[in-house]
């Protein structure tokens, strides 16, 4: 193995750190955009750090973590309001920020299709309006609800307010029966100017702040006193076509009453829509509405339905983004915060400055090999220069989360200005803070007795995505954590919380934001998810790479509790020989790489393969199942596996379980098919569905894709030159069809 290879395995193992910084800082973005109206960084900002996240996980697929910003939505709904669940997800849109990507996208859409070069394919180009997305409800004609998209999935009532906004309608004549229209509320920068000079209410950021602001006030009568306009652009549930194509469906949607972008263009090849774009990035000024970019998606609307959607975004839609802006500032000071997994990460804290419009104070330095100067290799960036405090920086902004620092100004750093010393040992509990060949990160190793992770992790397990508590948020964990009379130091002590002496209730009930009708509504909270789905407890239990997606996937796959723990115990002795196995493949290649031979990785791997007990045919087979489910590789198996076979964690697990019963899952979609439940494998080459169609058509259908074949497949999917998944299917008895049945089934045949 050459020097290279050593540098290339170091390099993995700074991106799965730098994953996870780049995961925490765009969902506290998300959070802050979505859910807040109030954005501590600008577009430009998120977008590159969104961007960054995209290209590693592109780079390092099997790092791609389950919680990652890059497959959900928005954030969910805010308190006030009543919450409205989707008919069909508002969906966000992928991001492209050159004529590359623009070139990426054609290209995807075209292999998915499977179009040859000389087969037409049109799109629609046009100005992507910084605003908030908005869902109107017609039925009969008659507009019934109006709903912000919240998380994609469950959104905010807001039909009263709605109804306030001169650009929509409230009757529609020659409408479908059911037409729920997609648009975005924005504000002109003239009307926008006006209302923070009025003197009503707070002062707003940007148009965007305003207009979301603005449409989410309790009382109606204050919504239409605000300046709000409407563009539509799309749409949800139909009870029929509004037309066959998107150019058309949208200028229908102007022929009944809405307002319309008329910059919305037809293009049929790359070059009309980069000219496109290019022509509105010089209107921007003068439009007289902020818009961050241009959006193409596929004309015909038989080739969207096709393509379908991933995660979190269509596969037929871009949004091409405009450049990001910069700004200069002095570095005032580099403070390290700790995570819940033990990061130390480090925020520069800025004198504020305006940068696209939003007043940045904060931003990520990342690690310390980027405040030094160089990458996870060891290679210069900015030219070698390193920050320190003191100096002049250069931020800039890629969407909204903590900005990012570009360059420095030496012509204006202080003659005393010192290299910044970053700490070996946890600023919050003393710990040695220790970094491991190859990671980018340098974590504490106090664990849970590290106030700074313990108090984190219970943040994590009462966020709204795991036990969502009423009345026990982020500020209330910091002071039950701090309390000698009523601690909550860990999951299980949450509930055990009303079962504590009578004193400390009293005293809770005295407490400055706590009365007795608060207490009894913080007990009700808490009891009523001492029953939750399985899903939101493995997410809550704060794992290391067991996001949203991954807890999910896990629950449908075992089904219960009961299932997952009796799995991963089995899987144990074979993880164990996995991760012996790694360690030593790893520390070969070091040793390779500094003596500059060629690694000898099979022989090291097979020596402690054979070397190790064998854990067994119950523990192979628990673990092929584990790293077989699709979305969940090796690196997550291994830190599922790991912390249910550390007794420390296993106990406060054991702990909480003894206080809560976990639901078991219901995999099962309202409409049942013959695959609905069933786990399905693709092999070989299929001649008229690409592999990436064929895999949404089936999980759409409620159908689980493996990447493997073992015993609880249940279908192989064999196209031409299928190999050895075909014959390991034919020895475990699987169910094997070619690709003719495959689209009977499908329903495309």
């Amino acid at each position: 193995m050459t020097q290279n290879d050593g540098k290339a395995e170091s390099g993995r193992k700074a991106a799965m750190a730098e994953i996870a910084d780049l995961v925490a800082r765009v969902s506290a973005a998300d959070r802050a955009y979505h859910g807040e109206d109030a954005p501590f960084i600008s577009d430009a900002e998120y977008d590159a750090l969104k961007r960054r996240l995209q290209e590693l996980e592109h780079l390092h697929p099997d790092l791609a973590r389950a919680d990652s910003p890059t497959r959900r939505v928005g954030a969910p709904p805010a308190d006030g309001f009543g919450k409205v669940t989707h008919a069909q997800r508002m969906m966000s849109l992928a991001n492209g920020f050159a004529r590359e990507d623009v070139e990426d996208f054609i290209a995807r859409v075209r292999n998915f299709l499977n179009l040859g070069p000389d087969q037409p394919l049109a799109l629609t180009a046009e100005p992507k309006i910084d605003g908030l997305s908005l869902s109107l409800r017609y039925e009969s004609g008659v507009l019934v609800q109006a709903a912000t998209r919240g998380d994609g999935v469950v959104g905010e009532n807001v039909t009263a307010n709605a109804m306030t906004i001169p650009d929509i309608p409230h009757r529609l004549i020659g409408a479908p029966e059911i037409l729920e229209v997609r648009g975005e509320v924005y504000m002109t920068h003239e009307d926008f100017a006006a209302l923070n000079l009025s003197g009503e209410g707070k002062v707003f950021a940007n148009p965007r702040n305003a207009a979301a602001g603005s449409l989410r006030q309790i009382d109606p009568a204050v919504t239409a006193r605000r300046p709000l306009r409407y563009f539509a652009y799309g749409w949800g549930a139909l009870s029929e076509p509004l037309a066959l194509t998107q150019f058309d469906a949208v200028r229908r949607l102007a022929e009944l009453g809405f307002q319309t972008n008329p910059l919305m263009r037809l293009c049929h090849d790359v070059e009309c829509l980069i000219e496109t774009w290019a022509a509105i990035e010089k209107q921007r000024a003068s439009l007289g509405y902020d818009i961050d970019g241009a959006v193409y998606k596929v004309d015909d609307l038989s080739y969207q339905a096709r393509l379908g959607f991933r995660a979190t975004t269509p596969r037929w839609a871009l949004a091409h983004k405009f450049p990001a802006e910069t700004a200069w500032t002095r570095l005032e000071r580099i403070e390290i915060q700790v995570g819940r997994t033990g990061a130390l990460s480090p925020v520069a804290r800025l004198a504020p400055v305006t940068v696209g419009g939003v007043v940045v104070s904060n931003a990520t330095l990342h690690n310390e090999d980027y405040i030094a100067g160089r990458d996870s290799t060891g290679a210069a960036i900015r030219e070698g220069r390193d920050i320190r405090e003191g100096d002049w920086v250069q931020v800039y902004r890629a969407g909204d989360v903590i900005p990012k620092i570009a360059d420095v100004d030496l012509s204006r750093r202080a003659n005393d200005a010192r290299p910044f010393a970053f700490p070996t040992h946890c600023p919050e509990c003393g710990a040695e803070a220790i970094r491991e060949p190859g990671d980018s990160v340098r974590r504490c190793t106090g664990g849970m007795t590290c106030p700074a992770q313990a108090v984190e992790k219970l943040k994590h397990f009462v966020s709204r995505a795991a036990f969502d508590i009423d009345g026990l948020g982020a500020k209330q964990i910091e002071m039950f954590f701090a309390d000698p009379v009523l601690p909550i130091r860990e999951p299980a002590d949450i509930f055990t919380l009303a079962k504590r002496d009578a004193a400390g209730l009293t005293r809770l009930k005295n407490r400055e934001g706590f009365g007795e009708r608060s207490v009894e509504k913080l007990f009700a909270a808490i009891e009523k998810r001492r029953r939750i789905p399985l899903a939101r407890l493995i997410f809550a239990l704060g794992i290391r790479h067991v996001g949203e997606v991954a807890s999910a996937t896990l629950a449908r796959h075992y089904g219960s509790w009961s299932a997952l723990v009796e799995a991963l115990e089995r899987a144990a002795p074979a993880a164990e020989r996995h991760v012996a196995a790694e360690d030593a493949v790893a520390r070969e290649r070091a040793a390779a790489a500094a003596e500059g031979r060629r690694a000898r990785v099979k022989e090291v791997r097979d020596r402690i393969w054979s070397e190790a007990p064998d854990p067994g045919a119950e523990a192979r087979a628990a673990w092929a199942d584990l790293v077989g489910i699709d979305g969940i590789g090796e690196v997550l198996a291994v830190s599922l596996v790991t912390a249910f076979a550390q007794k420390a964690e296993r106990a406060g697990i054991d702990r909480l379980l003894a206080q809560i019963s976990p639901l078991d899952a219901d995999s099962a979609p309202e409409t049942q098919t013959e695959i609905t439940g069933k786990t399905l494998v693709f092999t070989g080459t299929l001649e008229r569905m690409t592999r990436a169609e064929a895999k949404a058509r089936a999980e759409a259908m409620g159908a689980k894709v493996a990447g493997s074949v073992s015993a609880r497949t249940d279908l192989l999917i064999a196209g031409s030159g299928a190999g050895a998944k075909a014959a390991k299917a034919s020895e475990l008895g699987v169910t094997v069809i070619d690709e003719d049945e495959w689209l009977r089934i499908a329903g495309a045949g």
